[in-house]
């Protein structure tokens, strides 16, 4: 059994405050992107113990620290199922922010949860998500959310980018997502994003903001650099997705050529 994980953008990043928990209150808008996608597939397996198969992009982890892994793990906490062959196919780069990672892990949720017939509903399988990632739980919606709290409390908006082209440049740069947090500085005081994106498309680009384009642009001026290009090859709104270091363009119609180095990658398509 397989599934095709797809990744999605962030649209705004607001960081609204520190909590208690040492993590953070974010205000943000998660959309789709089907032309770009992991494989996951769940074979069964008379093996003792289950086994992992990496293919396609590299993995700069090792397997226990996969979120595939962690999900089949954590199903195993509550659920007797046999033991299992997962087969990843890794098309979405490592820390980009487009959510690769987290993608694959409810994709293995779901799987799991069909290939054993573990009946497991709907609402138990989104806390299992945000158990394992803050953004985890968007991908078993796959619709355009607005994602408030840790980013796991989402809901439902009317946005339709239908037949705008997306470019997608990931620089050869890894940003963690703790390193993404240090210096940000949190503010409450904003409108929703809710309200700003429901704005013409050729609104956005100086209401719609990322919080972390500030610090990481300085850390990373190339980053910074890649976003005016996307603005230089046609794009009505261009933003650095989540934590980065990916940036995407949206265009009415097909970009023109970008300049970027043989080591970063490009992904194109249609939202």
């Amino acid at each position: 059994m397989i599934r095709f994980s797809n990744c999605k953008i962030n649209i705004g990043l607001q960081v609204i405050n520190r909590r208690s928990d040492g993590f953070h209150n974010i205000q943000t808008v998660f959309y789709p992107v089907k032309f770009l996608s992991d494989a996951v597939e769940i074979i069964g397996t008379n093996s003792d113990t289950d086994q992992y198969f990496l293919t396609g992009m590299n993995i700069d982890e090792p397997i226990s620290g996969n979120l595939c892994h962690k999900a089949i793990q954590l199903l195993r906490k509550d659920f007797r199922f046999p033991s299992v062959e997962l087969h990843l196919h890794k098309m979405v780069p490592m820390g980009a922010g487009l959510g690769g990672g987290s993608a694959d892990a409810s994709a293995t949720l779901m799987l799991v949860n069909e290939f054993f017939n573990l009946k497991i509903e709907r609402e138990r399988l989104w806390s299992y998500a945000s158990q394992l990632g803050s953004d985890c739980a968007f991908f078993l919606h796959q619709l355009p959310q607005l994602g408030e709290g840790r980013g796991n409390k989402l809901k439902s908006i009317d946005l339709d980018l239908s037949n705008k082209k997306l470019l997608i440049v990931k620089p050869d740069i890894h940003i963690s997502t703790a390193q993404a947090y240090r210096n940000i500085i949190p503010n409450p005081n904003r409108e929703s994003l809710e309200n700003i994106t429901s704005l013409p498309l050729g609104e956005w680009k100086d209401v719609v903001v990322n919080d972390f384009e500030t610090t990481i642009f300085k850390a990373y001026p190339e980053i910074a650099r890649l976003k005016r290009q996307l603005y230089e090859a046609g794009a009505v709104y261009a933003q650095m997705s989540g934590s980065g270091a990916a940036c995407f363009g949206i265009f009415e119609s097909a970009p023109s050529p970008l300049d970027i180095p043989d080591t970063w990658c490009s992904f194109q398509g249609e939202l």
